[in-house]
This record gives C-alpha cells, sequence and structure tokens, in this order.
C-alpha cells in the first residue's frame, strides 16, 4: 500500500541556477550536489532537481507549497522583488502566488489546506462536484 508522497524530482538546465533559486528565494535546505543534479529539502518533502532538457506545458499542472498566512504578503513580496513571473491569478479558497521557477516549472505558494478547501466548497461547490 501507498504511505504518501516520496519526493519530487524536476528536469532542469541549471543545476547552480536552481539551486540558487529553491534555497535562496524559496528557503529550501540543501543538502548534496554533483554534476548532474541535487537534493533539497523543505519539511518532509525531498526534491531532486536532475540536469535534463526540461518538457513545457501549457496545462495546469503545478506544485503547491505552504507557507503560514502571517508569511504570505513578505513570501510574496520577496518573490516579487526578485523578478519572478507569476502565471495565473489565485480565483479559489486562500492566499496564493503562482510563480514559475527558472525553467518554467509550475508553482504555486499556497495558504490552506484541503481542509479549508472542502469548507469552501461546501459554501461554493465546484460545478458537477461530487463529494466521494
Amino acid at each position: 500500500m501507498l504511505t504518501g508522497l516520496n519526493h519530487i524530482t524536476l528536469a532542469v538546465r541549471d543545476i547552480d541556477a536552481s539551486l540558487g533559486f529553491y534555497i535562496e528565494l524559496l528557503g529550501f535546505s540543501g543538502h548534496v550536489k554533483w554534476e548532474r543534479g541535487a537534493y533539497l529539502s523543505l519539511g518532509d518533502l525531498w526534491l531532486c532537481l536532475s540536469l535534463d532538457e526540461p518538457d513545457t506545458k501549457s496545462d495546469y499542472s503545478h506544485i503547491a507549497f505552504d507557507t503560514r498566512q502571517d508569511d504570505f504578503n513578505q513570501v510574496t513580496r520577496l518573490l516579487q522583488e526578485a523578478g519572478v513571473t507569476c502565471w495565473k491569478t489565485n480565483q479559489s479558497e486562500g492566499d496564493s502566488l503562482y510563480l514559475l521557477d527558472p525553467d518554467g516549472h509550475k508553482l504555486e505558494i499556497h495558504c490552506g489546506s484541503l481542509q479549508s478547501r472542502l469548507t469552501a466548497l461546501q459554501k461554493e461547490p465546484y460545478k458537477g462536484l461530487v463529494w466521494l
């Protein structure tokens, strides 16, 4: 049986540029780096950066990271001052900033939880929503 998310691997063009982004801007901890990759962590999340040609996509797939509500404005301001590119404006429950990493991977900084989202859906259900 599956027990949870193990790790995420992202293809990156430049290991050092990605390390700077994820460590300096997003606050990941760096662990090791080698010629074609690096391992980082954020809380319980293990992130592998792998030297490769990233595949650009135009769909809604993205990775969302938590931040506390008290920190959201500061985090948002820091990222905007660093010149990150935003790819979407927030239209759902909870504060969110949607940004791109140096290789165009879609990321989200989000304040909220599954429970806060489900509570919001009780008040304003999505079209065709079915509770499982």
